[in-house]
């Protein structure tokens, strides 16, 4: 069974002129597992990071990592002493050192035999042996930062903190890299924490996410149930782009084109908004539910999958449009008429506005209907 390794309780942290960016977080971490912090910029990522490391004085709460108080109450432990490596955005590389002397400078304590074998293994492990004598300048930014990940491992740390080290790189490159350092963690079993504000780079790396927004965390796990089972809007939107209803709860259900959507925990007339992601609207009766007649607006081939505008037409006083997406190289022709089926696995229901909030809704329980365009997966098919 995995053990917790690092604890995080309680965490408050607000800045000097008072702005509070961190608000009672609390978090566990098993012993081996990569994690990720993954939210928008500000939500507090990369200061739960700081304060992991020691490199900002924690204001309220109490870090413990492999049973041994990190920070809280009397305890403050410094950076160098917390058995953790850090892999920044811009690598930080000694400019005037060459590969072989910025990976031996954080275990130079060690006998000098111990201090070359060790910076050796690891410029091997990340395939930077025979740039030792190189210095940072005359290297691409993806040896760059294997040379950062192999400084940071020289130590053998217990953790590894990685404060979005994939972003300055093309994305061919970012996805070798990416491979690289997880098989290299996987390797030595070292924990590591990733700060991302890329979903799909945090699903493929992560065993366990830790969804963030105005300093809080707003949902944890792995990402299966992040993706499949999110519970907030917020948490919707942020993984993937979404079709959005606003409607009212009728006998627990809200209507759609496709026929009524449960609404659990919702009582009658309550506002309620219903996101369908791209992905659940299908083109064949296999597994869906309800069925639907739309007429194709325009679709566009996206390599590995094709986005289409679907409109339903008229449904409770509004013209309906969704967009879909689906695999493979099908392209609906522009204008004609095809039979839709949704996927109830990939729709979620939560409460919405009220009428006086929104002005959204009127009293024949009318659906608005919109594209949420904030999802993980805009540009990316």
């Amino acid at each position: 069974m995995p053990d917790t390794f690092l604890m995080l309780e309680h965490i408050s942290h607000a800045f000097e002129d008072g702005e509070l960016v961190l608000n009672d977080i609390s978090l566990k971490m098993n012993r081996g597992e990569v994690m990720a912090l993954i939210g928008p910029s500000g939500c507090g990522k990369t200061t739960t990071l700081r304060l992991i490391a020691g490199l900002e004085e924690l204001q309220v709460g109490r870090i413990t990592m492999d049973e041994t108080v990190l920070a809280g109450g009397d305890a403050e432990i410094p950076p160098e002493n917390r058995g953790i490596g850090l892999v920044f955005q811009d690598y930080a590389l000694f400019p005037h050192l060459n590969v072989y002397k910025n990976v031996v400078f954080g275990i130079e304590n060690r006998p000098k035999g111990e201090q070359k074998r060790r910076t050796m293994e690891v410029l091997e492990q990340v395939g930077m042996a025979k740039y030792a004598d190189v210095y940072p300048h005359q290297l691409s930014g993806g040896q760059q930062q294997r040379v950062a990940l192999a400084r940071a491992l020289a130590p053998s740390p217990k953790l590894v903190l990685l404060d979005e080290p994939f972003s300055g790189l093309d994305p061919d490159l970012r996805g070798v890299i990416r491979n690289d350092t997880l098989r290299i963690l996987s390797e030595q079993g070292t924990a590591a924490i990733l700060v991302t504000h890329d979903p799909e780079e945090a699903m493929y790396l992560c065993d366990h996410i830790a969804l963030m927004n105005k300093g809080e965390i707003v949902q944890s796990g792995n990402p299966e149930e992040l993706y499949c089972k999110p519970n907030s809007p917020f948490a919707v939107r942020f993984f993937a782009s979404s079709n959005v209803f606003s409607g009212v709860v009728e006998k627990g259900h809200v209507e759609t084109p496709f026929g009524p959507i449960p609404a659990p925990g919702l009582p009658d007339n309550a506002p309620a908004e219903v996101f369908i992601r791209p992905e659940s609207l299908r083109f064949d009766a296999k597994g869906g539910i309800g069925k639907a007649e739309a007429c194709v607006k325009g679709s566009r081939f996206l390599r590995r999958s094709i986005l289409t505008t679907l409109d339903f037409g008229d449904f409770r006083g509004t013209n309906i449009q969704l967009r879909s997406r689906t695999a493979g190289h099908y392209i609906p022709e522009t204008g004609s008429h095809i039979t839709v089926t949704l996927d109830p696995d990939q729709t979620f229901v939560f409460p919405g506005l009220s009428n006086s909030d929104s002005g959204r809704l009127n009293d024949g329980g009318s659906i608005r209907t919109n594209f949420s365009d904030t999802g993980a997966d805009n540009s990316r098919p």
